[in-house]
C-alpha cells in the first residue's frame, strides 16, 4: 500500500499549519530573574573606555552605576 505523493501546495500548507502549531503551543518567554552584578558591569564598562554618564553598549536602558 503506498500513499500518493502532496502537491506542492499540500506540502506547504502543512508545513505551515505545523509552523502556526508551534507559535501557538509554544511557552512564553519568561524574564530570568537574575540580574547582573553591578562590578561585572562596572568592569565591563572600564574595560572598553567607557564612562558612567555614557549610554551602555550592549543595548540596555539601564545607565551605568544605578544597578
Amino acid at each position: 500500500m503506498s500513499a500518493p505523493a502532496a502537491s506542492p501546495e499540500e506540502a506547504a500548507a502543512i508545513a505551515a499549519a505545523i509552523e502556526q502549531f508551534l507559535r501557538d503551543t509554544a511557552a512564553a518567554p519568561g524574564r530570568s530573574g537574575r540580574r547582573e552584578s553591578p562590578w561585572l558591569r562596572a568592569g565591563l564598562f572600564a574595560g572598553v573606555g567607557l564612562g558612567p554618564a555614557g549610554p551602555s553598549p550592549w543595548g540596555d536602558a539601564e545607565p551605568w552605576g544605578s544597578a
